[in-house]
């Protein structure tokens, strides 16, 4: 079950939660969790693999970010895939897990945004997919509201993330060993 905003407000304050809110998000928070605000979005380039021992993700260029006070349209192009960041950070205590869904915006325009459970302990940015699975150009100004991600405690508490995305970290420079 979701923990609710009101909890949800007191753990951004005492323990920082979620830092770099938008005042929206912290005076008056919307259904079951908070909507997160796109800051970067990165182009994918070269080639990847996942080994049983060893991995390596592409490499990708940051082709847009996010600047307080600019007014920047980044478009989406059909049939591309994109890396993209929030400006939001997370703390997560050992007995939260967070799951990011995206706005109902974004399926509305054609877009799949990808992500998965961000697990207990992680802290960092979130770094998710959005795919431009229609025929148009979609166009989303850095800074907007993009995803929404709910909060659930882990019942009997978690095991602490320890995998190398620890910080929001987009790329891997070389292979990794698998942790």
């Amino acid at each position: 079950m979701p923990i609710g905003p009101k909890i949800l407000l007191k753990l951004v304050k005492e323990k920082k939660l979620v830092e770099n809110l938008s005042e929206r998000e912290l005076t008056n928070p919307e259904g079951a969790g908070f909507d997160l605000r796109l800051e970067e979005v990165h182009e994918i380039l070269g080639k990847g693999f996942l080994g049983i021992k060893e991995r390596k993700t592409p490499e990708t260029k940051l082709i847009a970010k996010y600047k307080e006070g600019k007014n920047v349209i980044f478009t989406f192009k059909p049939g591309k895939y994109y890396l993209v960041k929030t400006i939001e950070s997370l703390n997560l205590p050992d007995n939260i897990a967070a799951y990011p869904f995206s706005r109902g915006t974004i399926f509305r325009s054609g877009l799949i945004h990808l992500s998965n459970q961000v697990a207990p302990g992680y802290s960092g940015p979130i770094i998710t997919g959005i795919y431009n699975a229609g025929g148009l150009d979609i166009g989303i100004e850095l800074g907007a509201r993009f995803m929404h991600i709910q909060f659930e405690y882990v019942e009997g508490g978690g095991s602490s993330y320890r995998g190398q995305w620890q910080g929001g970290r987009v790329l891997m420079k070389k292979k990794e060993k698998q942790v």
